[in-house]
């Protein structure tokens, strides 16, 4: 690990990302998504206000006589979020040159300095808490605790530690539904802790099929992902056993109604059916990137057709 500290150091002081690649010429704007990991933020977004909007929902309030709860929450989370993004690029900053699809990051160019990325990060996560301690205390304080997952159990600790940082790090992924929901009701329903749960189960098979698709790339980091340290066999069971995991959760959300039942049902039984093929396919990595998509496309199907149902 040394050495990929040594290279990122260099990489920064000379503002070049790798010995072989020229800095892309960016905008502010598109450094700034970058930093804070704007895919991050949007798909944490969607979680947030199906929590928020179905609080609102099941305890009877209107959504228009509550909008400045709404912007509070969603700009909160949204900042919180970006705002341990931002830190976990810095931390990151000297490893992310070997891979792909960080190597081009402000972090590892050199086109912002690590001391600015950090206060960013600060400051993002203080306006976040500041806009969340406008919705309750227990929002603001679920934020604060997911905040601290993703910085120091996640970033700091486990990410270059533990094979089962997927895992860890799922935690602060599963919490901004919970955000949501307690911006508008502190007493959290067992809805709330079911989309809790839903989001982290729905973690590591998402996590550990991009893993497989990007091993070598997490080898040279020396990020000890399962598919690094185990290999893909023990990683493929894995996947299927999370995502089997995910078939009882909708029978706690059948406030939703049937509809929405019989389709989370059908969407993790073909999630399931997908993970068992991959026991016939010879083609390891084409069988991660169907498992890959199939997860993004699951995660934005639920979560729509939460509130879909609700207006129904």
């Amino acid at each position: 690990m040394s050495n990929s500290k040594a290279y990122g150091e260099a990489a920064i002081e000379n503002g070049a990302g790798s010995l072989n690649t020229t800095i892309e010429k960016t905008s502010l704007l598109k450094d700034f998504t970058a930093l804070i990991k704007i895919g991050i933020v949007n798909s944490n977004l969607i979680t947030t206000f199906t929590g928020l909007w179905l609080a609102l929902h099941f305890t009877g309030q209107s959504f228009l006589n509550n909008l400045d709860i709404v912007f509070f929450t969603v700009a909160g989370s949204s900042l919180i979020i970006a705002g341990s993004c931002a830190i976990n690029n810095y931390v990151d900053r000297d490893i992310d040159h070997l891979m792909e699809r960080t190597k081009s990051r402000p972090t590892v160019t050199g086109k912002v300095l690590p001391v600015k990325v950090l206060l960013l990060g600060i400051i993002l996560i203080g306006l976040g808490t500041l806009f969340l301690f406008f919705t309750t205390m227990t929002a603001t304080v679920i934020g604060l605790l997911g905040v601290f997952s993703y910085v120091f159990l996640y970033t700091l600790w486990s990410k270059r530690q533990l094979v089962s940082n997927t895992i860890i790090g799922s935690i602060s992924g599963a919490v901004p539904p919970l955000i949501g929901w307690a911006a508008v009701d502190a007493n959290l329903d067992i809805m709330a802790w079911a989309l809790f749960v839903l989001m982290f189960v729905w973690q590591p098979p998402h996590f550990y099929a991009l893993a497989m698709r990007r091993v070598k790339e997490y080898r040279a980091a020396g990020v000890p992902m399962l598919p690094v340290v185990k290999g893909f066999k023990t990683t493929k069971i894995h996947i299927v056993v999370w995502v089997a995991a995910l078939l009882p959760i909708p029978f706690f959300l059948t406030k939703l109604g049937i509809p929405f039942l019989i389709l989370a049902t059908v969407l993790n039984i073909g999630w399931l059916a997908l993970g068992i093929y991959g026991y016939k396919i010879k083609d390891d990595i084409k069988w991660a990137k169907l498992m890959f998509v199939y997860s993004l496309q699951y995660l934005t199907i639920i979560f729509v057709a939460m509130v879909i149902v609700t207006l129904i």
